[in-house]
C-alpha cells in the first residue's frame, strides 16, 4: 500500500483568541488529525509539521505557513493537503486556480474535511467553484460593509480608529488633544507661515530641535522620535485633522474633536501651500503624457522639466531635463540632467510596486486597522500592482529628489490613504519614503540610471538585428554572396558585412541581449561604429567597458 504523506492546514482571520490554550487553529487541526486516521487503511500518514497562519485573512496567498506548504509540495514532501473547510486555504477563486496549478504539477492534491465531493468528477469541481463562489462572495460583502460603516461615520464626524496623529490622543470614537505635543504642531504652523517653503520650515525645526512622536509596535518595536524630514512636515501641514475636520477619501467632514489648528487659518495655508512650487501640477499633469512632471527635483532643488525630441524618422523621444539647462540653453559650463522619461517612469513605478508588495508594509502602516480593512488594502494593492498601467502608481509620487547615487520617491499619505480606503492620518513617514541607490552613464548629453534591482529593459531593436544576422549567416552558409542578402533586403552589403558581425558574439552575451541584461552602450548603433573582435574572451572585454 501506497503512503499518502497528509498536511493540514489552518487558518484563522482575526487573532481574536489566539492566546487561548485551546484555539480555532487547535480544533481545526484536531478534526483534521481524526479525519486521517479514519483513513489510515488508505495509507494516509499525517506529518508532523504543523501549517498555521493566523489572524491572516483568506483573501491573499501572502501567508507565511501557505507559502512554506506549498514549496513543500513543489519538492515532493507532501502528497495531500487536510483542511478542515475550503474557505480555510482560500476565500478566491482566481488565488485557488493558482494553489491547484501547484498541486497539479507535484502530482498532489487536497480535502476538506467537512465539505464531501470528488474533485475528479464534473459535479464536484462544480460544487467546489460555487463554495468558493459563495466565499469570495462573503468576504467582498463584509469589505463592502465595512467600507460603508466607515463613511457613515466619518460624515458624522467620528474618529475611526489607524495611526493616531501626532498632536491627539485617542478617545473611543473621537481624540483629546494631547499638549505636549499639540505645541510642537502648532510651533511647526507657525514656522510656515513665517518661512513660506517647507524646506526652511524642516531647517528651523531641526534647530529647535523638534521631534516626531515615539510610537511602538504591538512586536514591541520602538519607531518615531527622530527629527522631522519635509514629507512629515508637509503631510502635518495638510492634514485637516489639526483644524477639527475628518477627512474620508476627496470628502472633509466637520469632525467631533477640538481642533489645534484654528480652521480659518488652516484654510488659508492650505491656499499658499497650493500656490507654492506645486502650482497647477494636477492640472498639467493631467494633460501630459510626462507623468512625473513637477514631481522630479536634482541635488540642488532645480526642477526637471519634462523637453522632448524629433528623430529622424519622426519619432518623438521625451526626456526630464534640469530647467537650468533650458533656461540657460546654448551656455557653456552648464551641468545638469537629461534623463529618458519613459525609462525613468518605468524604473520608479517598478521600485513603487516591489515596495507597495513588501509584506510588512500593510502591517507597519495601518498596523491598527481591522483584518478585514487590510484585506481590503492588500486587494488594492495587488490590483494596482498587476497592472500593465503605470499612471496609477505614478500617481501616488508626491516628490522625487535626485542626488548623485541616490533616488529618493516620497509617497503621498492623502493618496495612498485614499487608495486603500484606510483612516492615515498621522501615517509614519519612513514608510512613505524609498531610497534608491543607482549608477549612472552618459551617453553623449543623454544620462541613464542603472538600479540594482530594476527590471531588465530588452533592446527590441538589438534583438531583432542580432536575429537577422544569424539568418544571413544561414544563408551565407547555403552558398548565397553578401551582395546577394543586401539585394534581396533592399540595404548596402556594407550594412549586411557590418551587422553579420553579431552572429559571433559569445553565448553570454547573446543571452544577455534576450534577457535584456547587456550593457548600456551595446546597442546596434555602436555595433555599427565598432568592429566586434571574433575571440569570445576580447568581446566580453570590450563589452565590460561599455
Amino acid at each position: 500500500m501506497n503512503k499518502l504523506r497528509c498536511a493540514i492546514y489552518t487558518r484563522k482571520s482575526s487573532e481574536d483568541g489566539l492566546e487561548q490554550e485551546f484555539n480555532s487553529l487547535d480544533a481545526q487541526r484536531e478534526a483534521c488529525a481524526a479525519y486521517i486516521a479514519s483513513q489510515k487503511h488508505e495509507g494516509w500518514v499525517l506529518l508532523p509539521e504543523h501549517y498555521d497562519d493566523g489572524g491572516l485573512s483568506g483573501g491573499s496567498l501572502e501567508r507565511p505557513a501557505l507559502q512554506q506548504l506549498l514549496r513543500d509540495i513543489a519538492d515532493g514532501r507532501v502528497d495531500q493537503i487536510v483542511v478542515y473547510k475550503i474557505d480555510r486555504l482560500t476565500r478566491s477563486l482566481a488565488d485557488f486556480s493558482k494553489i491547484v496549478d501547484t498541486l497539479d504539477a507535484a502530482g498532489a492534491s487536497f480535502v476538506s474535511v467537512t465539505q464531501s465531493f470528488n474533485t475528479a468528477t464534473s459535479m464536484g469541481r462544480l460544487t467546489l467553484n460555487m463554495l468558493l463562489s459563495f466565499a469570495q462572495f462573503e468576504r467582498e460583502v463584509t469589505a463592502e460593509r465595512i467600507r460603508d460603516k466607515i463613511a457613515a461615520s466619518k460624515r458624522k464626524g467620528l474618529w475611526m480608529g489607524g495611526s493616531v496623529p501626532m498632536g491627539y490622543d485617542p478617545n473611543g470614537r473621537t481624540l483629546t488633544i494631547n499638549e505636549a505635543e499639540a505645541k510642537i504642531i502648532r510651533t511647526l504652523f507657525e514656522l510656515y507661515q513665517t518661512h513660506g517653503t517647507v524646506r526652511l520650515v524642516k531647517e528651523a525645526a531641526e534647530r529647535l530641535q523638534l521631534r516626531t512622536r515615539k510610537r511602538e509596535t504591538r512586536a514591541g518595536k520602538q519607531t518615531g522620535g527622530g527629527a522631522f524630514d519635509r514629507g512629515h512636515i508637509h503631510h502635518i501641514l495638510t492634514n485637516p485633522i489639526y483644524a477639527g475636520k475628518i477627512r474620508h477619501r476627496k470628502e472633509i467632514y466637520a469632525g467631533q474633536h477640538e481642533a489645534i489648528i484654528d480652521p480659518d487659518r488652516w484654510d488659508r495655508i492650505q491656499q499658499v501651500l497650493q500656490d507654492g512650487a506645486s502650482k497647477g501640477r494636477t492640472a498639467k499633469t493631467a494633460k501630459n503624457t510626462s507623468l512625473l512632471c513637477g514631481k522630479l527635483f536634482d541635488e540642488t532643488g532645480d526642477r526637471l522639466t519634462p523637453s522632448h525630441s524629433k528623430t529622424k524618422a519622426g519619432v518623438r523621444l521625451r526626456y526630464y531635463v534640469s530647467h537650468r539647462l533650458i533656461k540657460h540653453s546654448g551656455e557653456a559650463q552648464i551641468d545638469g540632467w537629461r534623463l529618458p522619461a519613459q525609462e525613468l517612469e518605468t524604473k520608479v513605478a517598478h521600485v513603487l510596486r516591489q515596495h507597495l508588495n513588501k509584506p510588512t508594509f500593510l502591517s507597519n502602516l495601518v498596523g491598527d486597522a481591522s483584518a478585514a480593512a487590510i484585506a481590503t488594502a492588500k486587494a488594492k494593492i495587488v490590483e494596482i500592482s498587476g497592472s500593465q498601467k503605470i499612471k496609477p502608481i505614478l500617481d501616488l509620487v508626491d516628490r522625487i529628489e535626485l542626488a548623485a547615487g541616490k533616488l529618493s520617491v516620497l509617497m503621498n499619505g492623502e493618496q495612498l490613504g485614499t487608495l486603500l480606503e484606510q483612516a492615515m492620518e498621522d501615517v509614519q513617514n519612513d514608510q512613505l519614503t524609498i531610497t534608491m541607490p543607482f549608477q549612472f552613464r552618459k551617453r553623449g548629453v543623454e544620462t541613464k540610471l542603472i538600479f540594482a534591482d530594476a527590471p531588465a529593459q530588452r533592446d527590441d531593436t538589438l534583438i531583432k538585428n542580432v536575429a537577422m544576422a544569424h539568418h544571413w549567416f544561414e544563408q551565407i552558409k547555403a552558398g548565397q554572396t553578401l551582395s546577394e542578402i543586401a539585394k534581396a533586403n533592399g540595404i548596402s552589403s556594407r550594412r549586411v558585412q557590418q551587422m553579420i558581425e553579431l552572429a559571433f558574439l559569445a553565448p553570454d552575451i547573446t543571452n544577455g541581449i534576450l534577457d535584456g541584461t547587456q550593457p548600456f552602450g551595446l546597442t546596434s548603433h555602436w555595433c555599427k561604429q565598432h568592429a566586434i573582435p571574433a575571440n569570445w574572451q576580447d568581446q566580453r572585454a570590450l563589452i565590460a567597458t561599455l
